[in-house]
């Protein structure tokens, strides 16, 4: 697959970038994706949900009535889950919902996610650019460009580039990564994908690093 090089003012140039068929044509694999989404969610809960169990509440330990003749039902601890205040029964406690997924789970899911966004033409290919200092309306104007001021972006980087990424991130809809950090739920995120020419060589090497 052959795809355009634009240029940061949204111009064509007399340069095309050929896609690799084992990244961006393969037979995507949506429970893969499903797997690979729901870890990269998974991670990034804190877990950190607490609620005081009948233990844990601050209160008297002195029975709050006598056993029998009172017409109601026994009560031995204010603290009881029963009365308002108290502790509560089964509630959340702190746990970490990160969980371990294969390796070539991963690196599939992320081939069909790029598939998906090949065979629904939602790749541009620009060249290389940077900005002298970081500045949200340079980045603003390289989006609309390409009219995609209004449209959920990532931009994937030969590198970290810091001018770059503190420029997009006031765009709520604007989302830059390096090529190494890719991942399935950026990807399906995005609406558009913007790869720099560079960034395709890279990409090609780490998924076939990743493969081994």
């Amino acid at each position: 697959m052959e795809l355009t090089v634009f240029d940061i003012n949204g111009k064509e140039t007399n340069r095309t970038v050929t896609l690799s068929e084992a990244i961006y044509n393969i037979t995507p694999n949506d429970h893969a994706v499903y797997l690979d989404v729901k870890q990269y969610l998974a991670n990034q809960r804190q877990g950190t949900h607490k609620s005081k169990e009948k233990s844990e509440v601050a209160g008297s330990t002195r029975k709050i009535k006598r056993q029998k003749g009172t017409g109601g039902a026994r009560a031995g601890s204010i603290k009881s889950p029963i009365f308002i205040g108290g502790g509560r029964v089964f509630g959340p406690k702190p746990r970490d919902y990160s969980f371990k997924l294969n390796k070539k789970v991963k690196d599939l899911a992320r081939r069909s996610a790029l598939t998906y966004k090949a065979k629904e033409a939602q790749i541009t290919v620009v060249e290389d650019f940077s900005f002298e200092k970081p500045k949200t309306k340079d980045f603003l104007k390289f989006l609309q460009n390409f009219s995609l001021e209004n449209t959920k972006t990532l931009l994937l980087l030969p590198e970290n580039n810091r001018t770059i990424y503190l420029s997009s991130r006031n765009l709520q809809k604007a989302h830059v990564l390096p090529y190494n950090e890719i991942n399935t739920y950026a990807i399906l995120n995005a609406e558009r994908l913007i790869i720099t020419e560079s960034s395709i060589a890279k990409i090609e090497n780490f998924f076939n690093k990743f493969n081994k």
